[in-house]
């Protein structure tokens, strides 16, 4: 008897632990499926992982090099990326994925380059917030770098 309890004991720790999640792995997938929906022009997939008060920005500098912020609305961006036309393609590529998770929120950096119609256009990072709610990773905040010199060394 002793040694079918301690059976089913190790068996209900197997299957506890076996079904342990991963946050990094859920993280990557939400993110992965960001760009899923961009690079298909799927707004609606896209915005299954984003919050409804996301903040989207990007850090660039100008003309004359000074450094700006520019904020964009998550209707620009879906508007942009719904209604991009069917012979340009963008393709963001991403090189890593740098995650860090502390309970119900996460961050992650992810070095990119860009490729219009398959020509490089440009590199940076993006550095994604996200918050877990219900048991969903959502994106909370997006900055991106954007910069033509110092991609490929």
């Amino acid at each position: 008897m002793i040694r079918f309890l301690r059976y089913i004991a190790f068996l209900v720790v197997s299957v506890a632990v076996g079904q342990t999640s991963n946050p990094e792995l859920e993280v990557k997938k939400t993110i992965d499926t960001f760009f899923e929906g961009f690079h298909k022009g799927d707004t609606i997939l896209m915005k299954s992982v984003l919050s409804d008060k996301i903040v989207l920005q990007t850090a660039v500098k100008d003309r004359q090099g000074k450094d700006k912020l520019l904020t964009e609305e998550l209707m620009e961006l879906t508007l942009a990326i719904g209604n991009r036309p069917a012979d340009q393609k963008w393709d963001e590529r991403l090189l890593d994925y740098k995650i860090q998770v502390d309970g119900n929120m996460a961050h992650a950096w992810t070095p990119y380059e860009f490729w219009f119609n398959g020509q490089f256009s440009h590199c940076g990072v993006n550095s994604f917030q996200l918050f877990q709610e219900d048991g969903d990773w959502k994106i909370i905040y997006l900055i991106d770098t954007r910069r033509k010199q110092g991609c490929r060394d």
